[in-house]
């Protein structure tokens, strides 16, 4: 971005930060690559719909880009 606008690298950073921009990150949903996302997804699913007689169910996100 700093080539085709001519300006300093550290100049685009400081525009960025000054206006709170953080392009690397994502707004997005991303899927797994993991082969065996779908059943994972599934199972997980299943808890929330019909969970166990006296289970506990706990959801946590994942950390982006992990």
């Amino acid at each position: 971005m700093a080539a085709e606008a001519g300006i300093s690298p550290s100049t685009v950073g400081r525009i960025w930060r000054r206006n709170g921009l953080k392009p690397h990150r994502t707004k997005t949903f991303k899927l797994s690559n993991d082969k065996d996302f779908e059943c994972k997804f599934w199972d997980v699913i299943g808890l929330y719909l019909d969970p166990p007689e006296n289970a506990v169910v706990l959801c946590c996100d994942e950390k982006t880009q992990c």
